[in-house]
């Protein structure tokens, strides 16, 4: 009986440990800001054409021992009030920023600021992707974060990283930080 017991244990330990590695991402922010690029260039490791998402993309990929389940959400403004039927059992938020968008930065920070404010996201871990660096005259990381006023986020682990998705750069280095964050790192 001693045995059977190891055993079951055993195996409850390792389901469970599955279940640990898998994560729920919602990939938001306002329209055109490149979220359906950051998440076929997750998937495919390729930039691919995209048109404005009505709905919803969703794909599935492994990095650093973690199943992501990412979510790509519509950022035109009549969707986003669709956003919160996704917030149940999300990990992370990744919140994509246009960084050559001056005009409408103060709309992102507003809609991050009222996502954030969702009871059901109270514990989610923040990444920003302050997204199209490999343009010119964009706002750097730091004016993202500062316009974006992360220094108020005080609930949430948040990291600004700069991208460029159609390149490819800086996105693992946003994804290691969060799947270091995730596993408590």
């Amino acid at each position: 009986m001693t045995r059977m017991g190891v055993c079951a244990s055993k195996t409850k330990f390792e389901l469970v440990k599955f279940h640990a590695n898998r994560r729920k991402i919602l990939l938001v922010g306002l329209d055109e800001a490149g979220k359906t690029t950051i998440l076929y260039k997750f998937k495919t490791s390729q930039a691919c054409l995209t048109a404005p998402t009505i709905g919803f993309n969703v794909e599935v990929f492994e990095y650093n021992d973690i199943e992501f389940t990412m979510w790509d959400v519509g950022g035109q403004e009549k969707l986003r009030g669709l956003w919160k039927h996704y917030y149940q059992t999300t990990d992370a938020i990744v919140f994509v920023v246009d960084s050559s968008d001056r005009h409408r930065i103060h709309v992102a920070a507003e809609v991050l600021r009222r996502t954030l404010q969702d009871d059901e996201l109270r514990h989610v871990k923040l990444l920003v992707f302050a997204n199209k660096q490999d343009l010119e005259n964009v706002m750097t990381p730091s004016q993202v974060s500062d316009a974006l006023q992360l220094n108020k986020v005080t609930h949430h682990a948040a990291f600004t990283q700069p991208c460029s998705a159609v390149r490819g750069q800086g996105l693992n280095e946003g994804l290691e930080w969060l799947s270091n964050t995730l596993n408590g790192d």
